[in-house]
């Protein structure tokens, strides 16, 4: 089989160098991929956004499987234009993927389905959504832009005065595009955070091993959100026993009885953030794809053949299937450019990657990086590198991976050292 992999960061890295690994798959194109992915397999330099380009390229490369990566190519449609050209492609539709692009849709959802979530309103005028905060009886807040802000559009507001600089933000200052027209208020719950993965083929829900992502920039938590920052899997808090069965019970089952109600068709990667709460665990947002970097640490733990997952997934055929897993533990650090996540400086050469080739149970993902014609890798994004490292604890896990990451360097590179800590 050839298979073609729809983006350019870590996530689309991971994937590509997964499913390489099959025993069926011929070769793994990138569009437009990155210094990693052309490690691989080809890379094609065509935008996620030119389905008209991706298309051909896709009947010009006999591709048998397209996977998309990112949010805003399900956003956009890309699902639809490829399976009404005839083409095979995992990813839920751009309706059923409006679960993620949409925060106040998403929201009525799991209000209308029963799925827990905490209390919000959603507002799409300044001067409501300000007197609504500013009559709040309890803080901190979280004010969301209801589209796609490449997990950074959600800012947790600590009194009026840091609501009304976030709403402005948002609806006056447009400083996340058309994604913060509409707006998402709604209470802050606590505890602590757990990325949950489900395969859903419609009809039921393949849950995956958890993670926990690090969103914010900083040591402690502290600092601007940013797309993720490191991922440990387990969780260093791992969840008690009895907590797959109530995501099910709680979560997933409602979800699926929603889809059927709504006669919302969903074929793809269900990923709910989630709050365990001291009533239970709470969904924060719904995402339609694979995380990043989440999947940086879920597939170097799978040990048996991703390709059939993602096919029994679009047709259906979930049941009876079964996973193999490492039970390792494995830790993600993302290396990020100097000025990240506002203003990341690019075109900075990065060294070391050589150092780290055929390390054991060590995997070196690439974001935002680029080949130039001297042969150099370089900087060309906000998050550049992932690393991962596979141990039997945690905390093993975690000091190879930092071990690991010490020996990649390229000016104002930047991350957290606190990933995992307590484990």
């Amino acid at each position: 089989m050839n298979l073609l992999i729809l983006g350019s960061g870590g996530r689309e890295h991971a994937l590509a160098w997964k499913l390489a690994r099959s025993t069926r798959v011929k070769k793994v194109f990138c569009a437009p991929g990155n210094a990693g992915t052309a490690a691989i397999g080809e890379n094609l330099p065509i935008s996620i956004s030119d389905h008209d380009a991706l298309l051909a390229a896709a009947r010009a490369h006999r591709i048998d499987l397209t996977v998309v990566g990112p949010d805003d190519a399900l956003a956009a449609g890309i699902v639809d234009r490829f399976e009404a050209a005839g083409h095979r492609i995992f990813g839920p539709s751009k309706a059923a993927a409006k679960l993620e692009w949409s925060k106040a849709f998403a929201k009525d959802f799991m209000r209308r389905h029963g799925i827990p979530t905490a209390a919000s309103r959603e507002f799409d005028d300044f001067a409501g959504a300000l007197e609504y905060c500013r009559m709040s009886p309890r803080w901190p807040l979280v004010i969301k832009a209801d589209g796609l802000a490449t997990g950074k559009g959600v800012i947790i507001a600590e009194n009026s005065a840091e609501a009304e600089s976030a709403l402005r933000a948002m609806m006056e200052e447009a400083r996340f595009g058309a994604a913060g027209h509409r707006v998402v208020i709604e209470e802050c719950l606590q505890g602590p955070e757990c990325s949950v993965h489900a395969l859903v083929d419609g009809q039921r829900a393949l849950l995956l091993p958890m993670a926990q992502d690090h969103k914010r920039l900083l040591n402690g938590d502290l600092g601007p959100n940013t797309g993720g920052m490191g991922t440990a899997s387990p969780p260093v808090r791992a969840p008690l026993a009895g907590f797959e069965p109530a995501v099910h019970r709680t979560i997933l089952d409602p979800f699926l009885a929603g889809l059927r109600t709504d006669g919302l068709p969903f074929r793809g990667l269900l990923f709910p953030g989630l709050m365990l709460t001291v009533d239970g665990p709470k969904v924060l947002e719904f995402n339609a794809r694979f995380g990043d970097p989440e999947t940086q640490v879920l597939l170097p733990r799978l040990t048996s053949d991703l390709l059939p997952l993602l096919e029994a997934t679009i047709d259906g055929e979930l049941a009876g299937i079964e996973p193999e897993w490492d039970v390792r533990a494995a830790v993600c650090v993302i290396l990020a450019s100097q000025g990240y996540p506002e203003k990341p400086i690019l075109g900075r050469e990065i060294v070391g990657l050589d150092s780290l080739r055929g390390a054991v149970d060590v995997y070196v993902f690439h974001a935002g990086t680029k080949r130039e014609v001297d042969g150099r890798v370089v900087t060309s994004g906000g998050r550049v590198l992932g690393v991962t490292a596979l141990g039997a604890t945690l905390a093993a896990a975690r000091d190879r991976a930092y071990e690991a990451a010490a020996q990649i360097r390229f000016e104002g590179m930047q991350f957290r050292r606190d990933l995992a800590a307590g484990a």
